[in-house]
Protein backbone atom coordinates (compact mmCIF):
# COMPACT_ATOMS: atom_id res chain seq x y z
CA UNK A 1 0.00 0.00 0.00
CA UNK A 2 1.41 3.60 -1.08
CA UNK A 3 2.44 5.54 2.39
CA UNK A 4 3.13 8.79 3.23
CA UNK A 5 6.53 8.67 1.36
CA UNK A 6 5.17 7.60 -1.45
CA UNK A 7 2.36 9.35 -1.93
CA UNK A 8 4.20 12.20 -1.23
CA UNK A 9 6.65 11.17 -4.33
CA UNK A 10 3.93 10.71 -6.17
CA UNK A 11 2.36 14.46 -5.55
CA UNK A 12 6.02 15.61 -5.97
CA UNK A 13 5.56 14.21 -9.62
CA UNK A 14 2.12 15.26 -10.49
CA UNK A 15 3.24 18.74 -9.43
CA UNK A 16 5.80 18.77 -11.99
CA UNK A 17 3.45 16.39 -14.98
CA UNK A 18 -0.30 18.36 -14.58
CA UNK A 19 0.20 21.65 -12.95
CA UNK A 20 -0.98 24.51 -14.97
CA UNK A 21 -2.81 21.76 -17.45
CA UNK A 22 -6.59 22.76 -18.07
CA UNK A 23 -8.52 19.81 -18.55
CA UNK A 24 -10.49 19.33 -21.31
CA UNK A 25 -12.58 16.35 -20.82
CA UNK A 26 -13.08 13.49 -18.42
CA UNK A 27 -14.18 9.80 -18.89
CA UNK A 28 -15.01 7.44 -15.74
CA UNK A 29 -14.29 3.93 -16.94
CA UNK A 30 -15.16 2.35 -13.04
CA UNK A 31 -18.29 4.59 -11.72
CA UNK A 32 -17.75 3.03 -7.74
CA UNK A 33 -14.06 4.70 -7.86
CA UNK A 34 -16.16 8.64 -7.60
CA UNK A 35 -17.95 9.03 -4.49
CA UNK A 36 -19.28 12.26 -5.36
CA UNK A 37 -20.67 13.70 -6.95
CA UNK A 38 -22.13 10.82 -9.02
CA UNK A 39 -20.18 10.19 -12.21
CA UNK A 40 -21.96 12.00 -14.88
CA UNK A 41 -21.56 15.06 -13.19
CA UNK A 42 -17.97 14.46 -11.69
CA UNK A 43 -17.14 14.18 -15.58
CA UNK A 44 -18.79 17.16 -16.24
CA UNK A 45 -17.98 19.79 -13.51
CA UNK A 46 -14.09 19.16 -14.26
CA UNK A 47 -14.63 20.56 -17.73
CA UNK A 48 -12.74 23.81 -17.94
CA UNK A 49 -10.87 23.38 -14.65
CA UNK A 50 -7.05 23.91 -14.52
CA UNK A 51 -4.82 22.20 -11.82
CA UNK A 52 -3.53 24.87 -9.77
CA UNK A 53 -1.65 23.16 -7.31
CA UNK A 54 -0.91 19.76 -5.62
CA UNK A 55 -1.24 18.71 -2.13
CA UNK A 56 -1.58 16.05 -0.04
CA UNK A 57 -2.76 15.33 3.77
CA UNK A 58 -1.69 11.90 5.23
CA UNK A 59 -2.13 9.77 2.69
CA UNK A 60 -4.47 12.17 0.42
CA UNK A 61 -3.53 13.59 -2.82
CA UNK A 62 -5.37 16.91 -3.16
CA UNK A 63 -5.89 18.29 -6.86
CA UNK A 64 -6.41 21.98 -6.20
CA UNK A 65 -8.55 23.10 -9.03
CA UNK A 66 -10.38 26.55 -10.40
CA UNK A 67 -13.56 25.73 -8.58
CA UNK A 68 -13.22 22.70 -6.42
CA UNK A 69 -10.50 20.34 -4.59
CA UNK A 70 -10.69 16.78 -6.19
CA UNK A 71 -9.38 14.57 -2.66
CA UNK A 72 -7.41 11.05 -4.27
CA UNK A 73 -6.98 8.36 -2.15
CA UNK A 74 -4.62 5.87 -3.47
CA UNK A 75 -5.44 2.96 -1.22
CA UNK A 76 -3.73 -0.73 -1.87
CA UNK A 77 -2.33 -0.46 -5.30
CA UNK A 78 -3.74 2.64 -6.98
CA UNK A 79 -1.51 5.26 -9.39
CA UNK A 80 -1.21 7.74 -11.98
CA UNK A 81 0.14 7.54 -15.34
CA UNK A 82 0.80 10.55 -17.36
CA UNK A 83 0.75 10.30 -21.07
CA UNK A 84 2.15 12.51 -23.87
CA UNK A 85 -0.73 11.56 -26.10
CA UNK A 86 -4.45 10.98 -25.19
CA UNK A 87 -4.19 8.26 -27.92
CA UNK A 88 -1.81 6.04 -26.19
CA UNK A 89 -3.09 2.31 -25.74
CA UNK A 90 -5.05 2.40 -23.08
CA UNK A 91 -4.09 0.16 -20.71
CA UNK A 92 -6.01 -3.05 -18.18
CA UNK A 93 -7.05 -1.61 -15.16
CA UNK A 94 -7.11 2.55 -16.35
CA UNK A 95 -10.25 3.71 -14.35
CA UNK A 96 -10.36 7.24 -14.85
CA UNK A 97 -9.03 9.37 -17.80
CA UNK A 98 -7.78 13.29 -17.42
CA UNK A 99 -7.79 14.88 -21.27
CA UNK A 100 -5.85 18.35 -21.32
CA UNK A 101 -6.36 20.83 -23.74
CA UNK A 102 -2.73 20.10 -25.02
CA UNK A 103 -3.77 16.48 -25.84
CA UNK A 104 -1.43 14.59 -23.20
CA UNK A 105 -3.52 12.84 -20.35
CA UNK A 106 -3.60 11.81 -17.18
CA UNK A 107 -4.52 8.57 -16.14
CA UNK A 108 -5.66 6.83 -12.84
CA UNK A 109 -5.38 3.00 -12.58
CA UNK A 110 -5.70 0.52 -9.70
CA UNK A 111 -5.36 -3.23 -10.09
CA UNK A 112 -8.25 -4.09 -6.93
CA UNK A 113 -10.14 -0.95 -7.29
CA UNK A 114 -9.93 0.19 -4.03
CA UNK A 115 -9.06 3.69 -4.68
CA UNK A 116 -11.56 6.59 -4.40
CA UNK A 117 -12.00 9.93 -5.59
CA UNK A 118 -14.20 12.83 -4.53
CA UNK A 119 -15.35 16.36 -5.19
CA UNK A 120 -15.52 18.81 -2.94
CA UNK A 121 -15.97 22.43 -2.95
CA UNK A 122 -12.77 24.57 -3.40
CA UNK A 123 -10.62 24.66 -0.24
CA UNK A 124 -12.74 22.40 1.79
CA UNK A 125 -11.13 18.99 1.42
CA UNK A 126 -9.80 19.45 5.01
CA UNK A 127 -13.50 19.00 5.90
CA UNK A 128 -13.80 16.02 3.86
CA UNK A 129 -14.65 12.72 6.46
CA UNK A 130 -10.98 10.75 5.71
CA UNK A 131 -9.14 14.08 6.23
CA UNK A 132 -10.93 15.45 9.06
CA UNK A 133 -9.92 12.62 12.35
CA UNK A 134 -6.41 12.88 10.84
CA UNK A 135 -3.39 13.75 13.42
CA UNK A 136 -0.78 16.14 12.24
CA UNK A 137 2.01 15.42 9.64
CA UNK A 138 4.84 13.96 11.49
CA UNK A 139 7.30 17.22 10.41
CA UNK A 140 8.55 18.92 13.56
CA UNK A 141 6.45 22.18 13.46
CA UNK A 142 3.27 20.67 13.19
CA UNK A 143 3.96 16.87 15.08
CA UNK A 144 4.60 18.56 18.57
CA UNK A 145 6.60 15.69 21.03
CA UNK A 146 4.01 16.78 24.67
CA UNK A 147 0.98 16.33 22.87
CA UNK A 148 1.82 12.96 21.36
CA UNK A 149 3.09 11.85 24.69
CA UNK A 150 -0.34 12.88 26.27
CA UNK A 151 -2.05 10.89 23.52
CA UNK A 152 0.00 7.71 23.86
CA UNK A 153 -0.87 8.46 28.18
CA UNK A 154 -4.92 7.75 27.09
CA UNK A 155 -4.37 4.71 25.43
CA UNK A 156 -3.96 0.59 26.45
CA UNK A 157 -3.77 -0.75 23.57
CA UNK A 158 -0.48 -2.17 21.85
CA UNK A 159 1.34 0.85 20.11
CA UNK A 160 1.49 -0.42 16.84
CA UNK A 161 -2.46 -0.63 15.91
CA UNK A 162 -2.87 3.00 17.35
CA UNK A 163 -0.26 4.36 15.41
CA UNK A 164 -1.48 2.77 12.41
CA UNK A 165 -5.34 4.03 13.52
CA UNK A 166 -3.57 8.45 11.70
CA UNK A 167 -5.33 10.29 14.85
CA UNK A 168 -1.94 10.68 17.18
CA UNK A 169 0.15 11.13 13.90
CA UNK A 170 -0.95 10.67 10.14
CA UNK A 171 1.07 8.45 7.74
CA UNK A 172 2.59 5.30 9.46
CA UNK A 173 1.05 2.59 7.45
CA UNK A 174 2.93 -1.06 7.90
CA UNK A 175 6.04 -0.67 6.98
CA UNK A 176 7.19 2.56 8.44
CA UNK A 177 6.13 1.91 12.10
CA UNK A 178 7.80 -1.47 11.68
CA UNK A 179 11.05 0.85 11.22
CA UNK A 180 10.07 3.76 13.54
CA UNK A 181 9.83 0.89 16.80
CA UNK A 182 12.85 -1.19 15.50
CA UNK A 183 14.62 2.54 15.96
CA UNK A 184 13.04 3.47 19.01
CA UNK A 185 13.57 0.00 20.57
CA UNK A 186 10.10 -0.61 20.94
CA UNK A 187 8.04 -4.23 20.85
CA UNK A 188 4.87 -3.38 18.36
CA UNK A 189 2.38 -5.20 21.77
CA UNK A 190 3.90 -2.85 24.29
CA UNK A 191 0.95 -1.15 25.81
CA UNK A 192 1.49 2.54 24.35
CA UNK A 193 0.34 4.03 28.21
CA UNK A 194 3.23 2.10 29.73
CA UNK A 195 6.05 3.79 27.46
CA UNK A 196 8.46 5.55 29.43
CA UNK A 197 9.32 9.63 28.83
CA UNK A 198 12.72 8.39 27.33
CA UNK A 199 11.04 5.82 25.31
CA UNK A 200 8.04 8.21 23.62
CA UNK A 201 11.04 10.81 23.07
CA UNK A 202 12.76 7.86 20.73
CA UNK A 203 10.08 6.85 19.50
CA UNK A 204 8.74 10.55 18.83
CA UNK A 205 12.13 11.03 16.63
CA UNK A 206 12.31 8.09 15.25
CA UNK A 207 8.84 8.39 13.55
CA UNK A 208 10.05 12.30 12.05
CA UNK A 209 13.18 10.65 11.31
CA UNK A 210 12.20 7.39 9.47
CA UNK A 211 9.14 9.45 7.21
CA UNK A 212 11.62 12.06 6.76
CA UNK A 213 14.41 9.88 4.77
CA UNK A 214 11.70 7.58 3.40
CA UNK A 215 10.35 10.75 1.71
CA UNK A 216 14.17 11.62 0.49
CA UNK A 217 14.32 8.39 -0.78
CA UNK A 218 11.33 8.15 -2.93
CA UNK A 219 9.51 5.88 -0.43
CA UNK A 220 9.41 1.86 -0.71
CA UNK A 221 8.62 -0.37 -3.48
CA UNK A 222 7.01 -3.42 -2.82
CA UNK A 223 5.64 -5.51 -5.55
CA UNK A 224 3.54 -3.07 -8.17
CA UNK A 225 4.61 0.27 -6.67
CA UNK A 226 5.64 2.94 -9.22
CA UNK A 227 5.45 6.89 -8.40
CA UNK A 228 3.39 8.94 -11.40
CA UNK A 229 7.26 9.62 -13.34
CA UNK A 230 7.61 5.58 -13.29
CA UNK A 231 9.96 5.49 -11.03
CA UNK A 232 10.57 2.77 -8.10
CA UNK A 233 11.32 4.52 -4.39
CA UNK A 234 14.68 3.23 -2.81
CA UNK A 235 13.84 3.50 0.57
CA UNK A 236 13.71 -0.78 0.64
CA UNK A 237 17.59 -0.19 0.70
CA UNK A 238 17.56 1.15 4.15
CA UNK A 239 14.94 -0.93 5.46
CA UNK A 240 16.13 -2.60 9.10
CA UNK A 241 13.07 -4.67 10.39
CA UNK A 242 10.17 -4.48 7.58
CA UNK A 243 10.51 -7.64 5.05
CA UNK A 244 13.95 -8.91 6.75
CA UNK A 245 12.13 -11.99 8.72
CA UNK A 246 15.58 -13.67 9.33
CA UNK A 247 18.26 -11.36 8.66
CA UNK A 248 20.38 -10.56 11.34
CA UNK A 249 19.57 -7.17 13.22
CA UNK A 250 21.66 -4.74 12.43
CA UNK A 251 22.12 -3.57 15.92
CA UNK A 252 22.33 -7.05 17.43
CA UNK A 253 22.72 -10.13 14.99
CA UNK A 254 19.81 -11.55 16.58
CA UNK A 255 17.21 -12.70 13.67
CA UNK A 256 14.63 -10.70 12.93
CA UNK A 257 11.57 -12.37 13.31
CA UNK A 258 7.98 -11.62 11.89
CA UNK A 259 4.39 -12.14 13.86
CA UNK A 260 0.86 -11.18 13.45
CA UNK A 261 -0.25 -7.99 15.59
CA UNK A 262 -3.57 -6.76 14.79
CA UNK A 263 -3.80 -8.66 11.85
CA UNK A 264 -0.65 -7.17 10.46
CA UNK A 265 2.30 -8.72 9.62
CA UNK A 266 5.23 -7.35 12.08
CA UNK A 267 8.89 -7.49 11.46
CA UNK A 268 10.71 -7.08 15.21
CA UNK A 269 14.12 -7.45 16.43
CA UNK A 270 13.13 -10.04 19.98
CA UNK A 271 16.39 -9.12 21.51
CA UNK A 272 16.57 -5.17 21.21
CA UNK A 273 12.64 -4.90 20.88
CA UNK A 274 11.35 -6.61 24.27
CA UNK A 275 8.43 -6.09 25.39
CA UNK A 276 8.62 -4.44 29.05
CA UNK A 277 6.07 -5.53 32.22
CA UNK A 278 5.65 -2.05 34.09
CA UNK A 279 3.02 0.02 35.21
CA UNK A 280 1.40 2.80 33.61
CA UNK A 281 2.53 6.51 34.68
Amino acid sequence: MPELPEVETVRKGLEKLVVGKEIAAVEVLWGRIIEQPEKELFELSLVGQTIEKMERRGKFLIFKLTDFDMVSHLRMEGKYEFHESKNDPVMKHTHVRFAFTDDTELRYLDVRKFGRMVLVEKDTSNDYKGILSLGPEPVPEKFLLKPFQAGLKKHHKAIKPLLLDQKLVTGLGNIYVDEALWEAKIHPEQPANTLTKKETELLYQAIIDVLARAVEAGGTTIRSYLNALGEAGKFQISLHAYGQTGEPCLRCGTPIQKIKVAQRGTHFCPNCQRVKARRSK
